[in-house]
């Protein structure tokens, strides 16, 4: 996985260390950028396999945003395995205005606060649909939330005062999962990973 390499668009120091940490785990090459040059300066290197962007650090207009959405949205021409994949973190108090243009343009992106897993089913998601990663990370990520919890727990409750969260991650009540849920879920998983491979076989005989 060390050929993995992600590039986090971010402005807000604490979300850029906490998503560094949670991808720098997995053993892949992870950096932030912090600015709009800066960002086109690192998208022009061509060593991102995914790219991470708060619409709240690159805008939804202007020349990093369509620079991003061209790399999510490949020509016809282009090999769609070898293109990058970008990801959009959207505030949630701008959602009503982000998301619908996101959708229209058929861009991936999730609504802060969001949970580990989600995150990180996005990510495994889009890594693999460039063949970067070649299985799904959710088990071993799942594990590890598990595992740690009860450590977590106490530094959230510390700080709780009952009011919404407005985070990057959402609570530990949040994306608690029972080991049947689990269980059901991974079975579901597997079979929609038969489903795509028989489409692309399907596909290839035509």
């Amino acid at each position: 996985m060390a050929n993995v390499g992600i590039l986090i668009i971010e402005d807000d120091a604490p979300s850029q260390a906490a998503l560094s940490q949670v991808l720098g785990a997995e053993g892949w090459l992870v950096e932030g950028a912090t600015s709009i040059s800066q960002a086109l300066k690192e998208l022009a290197t061509g060593k991102w396999s995914l790219v991470l962007a708060n619409t709240g650090t690159t805008g939804i207009t202007g020349a990093l945003f369509e620079t991003l959405k061209e790399l999510a949205l490949p020509t016809e021409a282009e090999d769609a395995k070898a293109h990058v994949r970008v990801l959009f973190l959207v505030p949630e108090s701008a959602a009503a205005q982000a998301t619908p243009l996101l959708e229209q343009s058929h861009l991936s992106y999730v609504v802060k606060p969001f949970t580990f897993h989600d995150l990180l089913e996005r990510v495994s998601d889009l890594l693999m649909e460039t063949e970067a990663i070649g299985a799904p990370l959710r088990k071993v990520r799942q594990e590890r939330l598990t595992s740690g919890r009860r450590s977590r727990h106490a530094g959230r409750d510390a700080g709780r005062d009952g009011n919404r969260n407005t985070g990057m991650f959402a609570s530990r009540e949040d994306y608690q999962m029972t080991e049947e849920e689990l269980a059901e879920y991974e079975k579901q998983e597997d079979q929609a990973t038969q489903q795509k491979k028989k489409k692309k076989k399907l596909i290839t005989l035509d």
